[in-house]
């Protein structure tokens, strides 16, 4: 009898979307519990609504985008892109180095198979997006972890990016702001990390799909603004700041020198034909979001959702004994860490633990390649009242807990 097994590409790729923890909230759902949720960026989930004029625009398009667009878009919507990033003061993009995709995720795993061949390498942070650890280890390549500091506002740790650089590695990812922990990185370190690229001869992978959900009066820099003399790969998006993650809207930028990337650029290229083209009526937004940035502004500042979200669970969670978070930036993630007092060996267990015991879902911080069993991550996208009901209980089960 003939079995058919997954592909022996996929043995090493790891991308936490399920496993124990997710199968068990699953069998506890179909039983009629009710767990709260706070493991999904999704801002739909959690009563948030697109914008009025983005949704008139979707729905006034339909008849007119039927069909397949050019490979890498809407020309209106790379002109859009193009204008946004002159914004942004990122260097030498035209339309022609626009790819629209099916969401940032789309682009990035496209962006790793254009490139790497085995055994070569990719810096990526820890803790990281896991779909960039995933996407370079698919592709063939291997993933080489750079850490970031929490004593230092989690910033990169430069010196731990310069030791790890060999004579296989080919780019440098930075997730800017950053998910898990919500930390912008202030233009002085990105300079430091683009001076490591430039020395080195590395490509940079800018992960930038929270530019505009920054809090605080802080500015983002975008970092291929910093590094014309280079080539920088920058991915964004609708799906965070205009409140779309469903509709699949976003798009990869080449910036800056090119002149040395021409066959990756054909591989690209090839890679984007391949597909045939991304959501059509999804990219027929991006002009109308792009001409409102500040679509998510009133959210983001005191007396808005998101701002009044994140103040709750920064201060809830520093409040429990044991338990320590750094006030995250941007975007609406919060990276907390457990002290040596609950003997945490095994975070997946922890969190399994934990949703059993408080029907509340979070990720263990290994699932965004944290290798110290000692970190979870909260989305505080939930309303004030769940994320209070959330910390209660959270009070409840570290009062008890230990491994």
């Amino acid at each position: 009898m003939r079995f058919f097994e997954k592909s022996h590409k996929l043995d090493n790729v790891c991308y936490d979307i399920r496993g124990p923890v997710m199968d068990e909230a699953a069998k506890m759902e179909a039983q009629g519990e009710k767990i709260l949720k706070l493991n999904i960026g999704n801002p739909a989930y959690f009563g948030f609504r697109a914008p009025d004029n983005i949704l008139a625009m979707m729905e006034n398009n339909l008849d007119s985008t039927e069909g397949y667009s050019d490979s890498k878009g809407l020309l209106r919507a790379r002109e859009a892109i193009v204008r946004y990033c002159r914004k942004k003061n990122i260097p030498d993009v035209t339309v022609n180095d626009v790819y629209t995709g099916n969401g940032v995720s789309e682009l990035i795993t496209m962006s790793m198979q254009g490139l790497l061949d085995n055994g070569d390498e990719i810096l990526v942070p820890a803790p990281d997006y896991p779909l960039w650890t995933a996407s370079v280890t698919l592709a063939g390549g291997t993933a080489v972890h750079y850490i970031c500091d929490e004593k230092s506002d989690w910033y990169p740790d430069i010196e731990d990016i310069e030791r790890k650089i060999t004579s296989k590695t080919k780019g440098i990812v930075v997730i800017n702001p950053n998910n898990p922990t919500g930390m912008l990185y202030p233009k002085e370190v990105l300079e430091r990390i683009v001076d490591v690229a430039r020395r080195h001869e590395l490509i940079l992978f800018a992960d930038e799909i929270y530019d505009r959900l920054v809090m605080d009066g802080k500015e983002h820099v975008a970092l291929a603004s910093l590094a014309p003399d280079l080539l920088t790969l920058c991915f964004n998006g609708l799906s965070k700041s205009h409140l779309i993650a469903g509709y699949r809207c976003g798009w990869m930028c080449l910036a800056g020198d090119k002149s040395k990337a021409k066959g990756y650029i054909e591989g690209l290229n090839l890679l984007s034909s391949m597909r045939l083209c991304s959501n059509v009526p999804a990219q027929s937004v991006i002009p109308t979001a792009l001409d409102d940035v500040n679509a998510a502004e009133e959210i983001k500042l005191p007396g808005g959702r998101i701002y009044e979200q994140r103040e709750c669970i920064w201060k809830r969670l520093n409040e429990i004994p044991g338990i320590s978070a750094v006030k995250p930036d941007a975007a609406f993630y919060v990276f907390p860490k457990m002290d040596e007092r609950f003997n945490i060996r095994d975070d997946e267990k922890f969190a399994l633990d934990f949703l059993k015991e408080k029907k509340i879902l979070i990720t263990h911080g290994g699932g965004f390649h944290w290798e110290t069993p000692d970190h979870f991550r909260v989305v505080y996208l939930p309303e004030l009242d769940v994320l209070n009901e959330s910390c209660d209980r959270m009070v409840e089960f570290f009062d008890n807990y230990k491994q």
